[in-house]
């Protein structure tokens, strides 16, 4: 499973909550350090990717790397998964910290770039994160619904969601959580905490909440939003010791230019998917099936090209076999592939595009939508229904 919602109230309301809360986050005094000045203070929020002896290896968001030295003297405390209260953590020693748990070290800055002493670790088990991450799968598997935003009422609260072809409205409350995809970032993990003003017409949205029984509304606990980029047209070059590659956009004629990161997913769909999916993309997936193109694999899968998913939208079936293909990297495409892409945007207004996914092996969709239709464009999560699966490697 692909890091996504499941992690925010694991790792975003935990130690993230801890280390944006700012200096009341850190007022714990250990021992006698811990009374350096506030503005000598650093810190390293992150996965541990090894221990050895008293130095911990912290990978922090963005792949970059600090070396932490814990003394004896530093205090560590391990906190649950979702809780932002230090209140509530229990003290743990240097030998509780093992590989893949999360970590938030404040201390002092060392001698060399990349190094910090702790002063105090706030540790969260991963496999306590790994049993809410199963948790919270399962609620948003059950109570989560996504879609694209159609408009926004700000004085109700009431924000309307495209599902397919379906409307549904989505209510919210002073208590719903409200979510957002950092524009910089393709990292879910790295969602801030937001507001309902910062959701706008032609975001893409999963809501968690209480469905109505017809489906057409949902009290929303919470929201988690963002504002994604969708391309599609021919490579035109590629980069692969910058990791970036450049296309002209079908929709807007636009040259724009994909940095692709470790983080990023890359496929390339198979020939028979590519022409079922531009067969009905052209209104003929009957004719299509009816001349014995064979279903690509995984494709009798809910939400997939099988009887069950026939009456769904072309592009809500290619959001759910891009799930299931292999990953692969910038190496494996070439100069005038076709490729559909879905990034993020640090600036709306940029040529610049991040990528979540990039699709290669399109050719036969972008002949049947020339123009970039909306109906198959690629999606950072499965905006059908189900669990939002993100485009982004875990960590």
């Amino acid at each position: 499973m692909k890091s996504g919602v499941f992690q925010i109230s694991a790792l975003g309301a935990g130690l993230l909550a801890l280390a944006m809360a700012g200096s009341p986050a850190f007022s714990v005094r250990a021992n006698a350090q811990s009374a350096a000045p506030a503005s000598a203070m650093s810190r390293a929020l992150g996965t541990v990717k090894s221990v050895n002896g008293n130095s911990v290896v912290v990978t922090e968001s963005g792949s970059q790397e600090v070396t932490v030295t814990v003394p004896d003297g530093a205090r560590i405390l391990q906190l649950a998964p979702g809780s932002t209260n230090l209140k509530d953590a229990q003290p743990a020693t240097l030998s509780s910290i093992t590989v893949g748990d999360r970590v938030l070290v404040t201390g002092k800055a060392g001698d060399s770039a990349g190094t910090l002493t702790a002063l105090r670790v706030i540790l969260m088990k991963s496999a306590a994160i790994a049993q809410e991450h199963e948790a919270e799968e399962a609620e948003w598997q059950k109570n989560g619904i996504g879609g694209i935003v159609r408009a926004i009422d700000p004085s109700t609260g009431t924000l309307t969601i495209s599902v397919g072809a379906k409307k549904v409205e989505v209510k919210t409350a002073s208590a719903t959580k409200f979510r957002r995809y950092a524009g910089d970032s393709v990292k879910f993990e790295d969602a801030v905490a937001s507001t309902l003003d910062q959701i706008h017409p032609g975001d893409q949205l999963r809501v968690r909440g209480s469905k109505s029984e017809d489906g057409l509304s949902v009290q929303a606990d919470e929201v988690v939003s963002g504002s994604f980029k969708n391309l599609s047209g021919l490579i035109t070059t590629i980069d692969a010791a910058d990791g970036t590659v450049t296309l002209k956009d079908l929709a807007t004629k636009k040259v724009m230019r994909v940095k692709i990161t470790p983080n990023s997913n890359v496929h390339t769909l198979p020939p028979q998917a590519a022409a079922m999916l531009a067969a009905r993309a052209r209104g003929g997936a009957s004719a299509a099936r009816g001349q014995g193109a064979a279903r690509p694999e995984g494709a009798q899968a809910e939400g997939g090209m099988g009887e069950r998913g026939a009456g769904r939208s072309a592009g809500a079936d290619l959001s759910q076999i891009v799930s299931r293909l292999p990953q692969q990297t910038i190496a494996d495409l070439k100069a005038g592939d076709a490729v559909m892409v879905v990034g993020s945007q640090a600036d709306p207004g940029s040529s610049n595009v991040t990528a979540i996914t990039v699709l290669a092996g399109v050719e036969p969709i972008l002949r049947a939508s020339p123009s970039g239709s909306s109906d198959m464009t690629l999606s950072p999560w499965s905006v059908g229904g189900g669990a939002p699966e993100m485009g982004a490697q875990q960590q």
